[in-house]
């Protein structure tokens, strides 16, 4: 048995079906909006596993057939998902994982389906209302549905559920997750918008999102399954009542984190050692290290919101030592180091041609991308050993601080490269993510990309306790971020916000926490902005030394064939002769790149050889390339031949052609006529015509004269009349007839 459930958001019908497919599954749901279609399903184990956290995953599964498309690469099957796919997950992840009960720790698996695509609308909120769907109908304990759904600002007006193509005209892309009571997520790319704008779309989201949990909750009261009966355990603690103020006078100390993790280590080592014995020491000490971090929790949370001190003594709204140094490596084409408090990144920028686009194979209609933003975060840098790999965190940190700098990058049609930025964490205690959006704007500057204004981005934090007393934290360190209740990240620019992103751990928090953190951190970034100016207020005027050049130049559109040649040999020709990148678009512009000025101009002066128009007058250094009885033909541009008539070759008389030209010789000609069919006439005599001493006016004017038709001058015909009788005109030699 089917049942099927709407509801309209945002001018569209959004449809839910159950009991069609996929009915083994714990929970399942096709959710489908116009073209749109996606299963999700959600999966857990009966026994829980042996852990404290919350075992959940979220898998984004995208089928190339949804979209007609063929998967890419030689296999043509889908293997490891796509960027768009993992940051897709993280999205759906984040809203949901707070809702679970803490005393739930059976694996759990949502999947995430994409059956069918129209190419117009993104999947993204889709998929997390599917997942809060498929676990509210499940028997997984889960029982706090959650909506979702995403704001545009398009012409001074917000829109709900922007299409692809709505959002390319948009100033704002925000994804919003909320349950009836609270917001959960935010997730928002922008170009300088206000404070107040932002509200302003959250608010109209949440409103959205509260009938979309109401509709869950009814939907689960009339077909969801009972849920798990979870076991209630009370904890058993061994760590003596002084340890509360062992750790008090820890942080009363304002120590470093490097500090504070060795006494830690110290405390729970001398009171493992008084609960043990040789038998179980290494049990207790599990427990007891368990134990002190749950103390620890407490105590932090109850210092910021009783007496307002942080761990490390700042201010609720004070900014971390703020230090940074650009031009730090001497290859790259632009590098900066910023560093907040422990925090510290190296941004390194490398430029290259338009050609080096990175080609995107999602379900979107976005093919390719000029701008990329790379996170890489090494165990080093929390003092750690492990193996290099770029995970989902690494993944979604990147495209964060990608989405804040992107809205300052210059346009294309001003800046032609292709851009990459690379920010590697050197050390970490919190907000490295932000970190990267300060290191990345200033290697931008450093390596003279003309931004339209800096970028930077600080990290907010939240203690929330049971009486709704809260604190609200400027900049939170790791440890803040550990123990406290959200990590709210805000970049921006002096016009505006950039990008937003918002975690929670508790329930929802309202809109007057959120009010109160934007404000916070408004004041916070041009703080930091201060800083960055101070170490380098424009970008540099040049690009490096090291760095490619690029020029832009525009030719006919139905030249373009001529610049290419025929299977591109022309084009192939002046990339290897003058060791440049080129790229030509339909509309006639030809972009090239090199490292040396030199080849740039000289790929350009060939380029406009090539499209050139040949006139009557033009005098050209031709080459000879083909010795006739009758004359020689020289080259004057790429692709066009002219006949030098033996009549022409100098004033005296030539009895031989050969006695006075070779193949491969340099010979000045002008050119004395062109025929309709593009043939041309030239003569070597250019300072008898240039001189006046004879005229190019009756030259051009003057009969055609019969020539052999396997000349080189580009229009090349067949050679019908190679063998055809001499015409002989008086007493002179002429050439065969060349006709058609």
């Amino acid at each position: 048995m089917t049942n099927k459930y709407e509801m309209e958001m945002g001018g569209r019908v959004l449809e839910f079906e159950f009991g069609k497919v996929a009915n083994l599954a714990n929970g399942s749901v096709t959710i489908k909006v116009g073209d749109v279609v996606l299963l999700v399903t959600a999966c857990a184990k009966d026994e829980p596993m042996d852990v404290d956290f919350l075992p959940l995953t979220i898998e984004v599964n995208e089928k190339a057939y949804a979209a007609g498309k063929l998967p890419g690469g030689f296999f043509k099957r889908e293997a490891r998902p796509p960027e768009e796919a993992i940051l897709n997950a993280r999205l759906i992840d984040r809203p949901l994982r707070p809702l679970f009960p803490n005393n739930y720790h059976s694996d759990t698996q949502v999947v995430v389906t994409v059956l069918s695509t129209d190419l117009e609308s993104p999947y993204s909120s889709l998929g997390i209302i599917g997942a809060s769907v498929a676990l509210m109908v499940s028997d997984i304990p889960f029982d706090d549905p959650v909506g979702a759904c995403e704001i545009g600002y398009i012409d001074g007006e917000l829109v709900v559920n922007p299409s692809y193509e709505q959002l390319e005209a948009s100033d704002l892309h925000l994804t919003v997750a909320g349950t009836s009571e609270a917001i959960m997520m935010v997730e928002a790319g922008a170009n300088f918008v206000s404070e107040e704008l932002l509200l302003e779309a959250l608010e109209l989201a949440q409103e959205n999102n509260v009938k979309l949990a109401n509709l869950q909750k009814k939907i689960a009261e009339e077909i969801g399954k009972s849920k798990m009966i979870l076991e209630e355990s009370e904890p058993d603690y061994i760590v003596p009542e002084t340890a509360a103020q062992n750790i008090e006078d820890m942080y009363e100390k304002g120590l470093s984190k490097s500090e504070l993790l060795i006494q830690k280590k110290q405390l729970v080592e001398e009171m493992a050692n008084q609960l043990s014995d040789d038998e179980n020491v290494e049990d207790i000490t599990k427990k007891v290290k368990g134990e002190i971090s749950s103390i620890e929790k407490d105590v932090i949370r109850r210092r910021i919101i009783e007496s307002n001190k942080r761990p490390d003594n700042r201010k609720l709204d004070e900014i971390r030592e703020l230090e940074s140094e650009v031009k730090v490596l001497p290859r790259v084409h632009g590098s900066a180091i910023f560093r907040r408090g422990e925090t510290q990144a190296l941004g390194t920028l490398t430029l290259a041609s338009l050609s080096e686009k990175q080609k995107l194979d999602y379900l979107s209609p976005i093919t390719e991308k000029r701008f990329m933003l790379h996170y890489n975060f090494p165990p080093y840098s929390v003092g750690e050993t492990g193996r290099f790999f770029t995970g989902r965190r690494e993944m979604g940190h990147g495209a964060l601080a990608e989405r804040a700098i992107k809205p300052v990058i210059p346009s294309e049609d001003d800046w032609p490269y292709t851009l990459r930025i690379v920010s590697d964490v050197l050390s970490s205690n919190g907000s490295t993510s932000m970190a990267s959006v300060c290191a990345g704007t200033l290697s931008l500057m450093d390596g003279g990309v003309p931004i339209t204004e800096p970028v930077a981005g600080i990290a907010m934090g939240l203690i929330l306790d049971s009486n709704g007393e809260y604190a609200v934290l400027t900049d939170i360190q790791g440890l803040e971020d550990h123990l406290g209740d959200m990590d709210f990240k805000v970049a921006g620019t002096r016009s505006g916000v950039t990008a937003l992103q918002m975690d929670i751990k508790v329930k929802g928090i309202t809109p007057k926490i959120m009010s109160e953190a934007l404000e916070q951190a408004k004041k916070a970034r041009f703080e930091i902005l201060d800083h960055m100016e101070s170490t380098l207020s424009t970008p540099r005027d040049e690009v490096s030394e090291y760095a490619p050049k690029t020029l832009k130049i525009m030719v006919p559109v139905d030249k373009i064939g001529m610049v290419i040649g025929s299977g591109g040999s022309t084009i192939k020709g002046i990339i290897e002769e003058f060791s440049v990148t080129m790229d030509i678009n339909d509309d006639g512009e030809v972009r090239i790149g090199g490292m040396q000025s030199e080849d740039l101009a000289g790929a350009k002066n060939r380029v406009e050889q090539i499209v050139k128009d040949v006139e009557i007058g033009d005098v050209y250094e031709g080459k000879v390339v083909k010795l006739m009885e009758f004359g020689a033909f020289v080259n004057i541009l790429p692709g066009k031949d002219g006949l030098v008539h033996i009549s022409e070759i100098q004033e005296e008389r030539v009895d031989s052609v050969e006695s006075v030209l070779e193949e491969g010789q340099e010979l000045k000609v002008i050119v004395k006529r062109i025929d309709d069919q593009n043939r041309i006439d030239l003569s070597a005599r250019v300072d008898d015509y240039l001189s006046g001493e004879l005229s190019l006016e009756e030259a051009s004017q003057s009969p055609r004269r019969p020539r052999d038709s396997n000349r080189r001058d580009g229009n090349r015909r067949n050679d019908r009349n190679r063998n055809r009788k001499e015409i002989r005109r008086g007493n002179k030699m002429r050439p065969p007839s060349l006709k058609g």
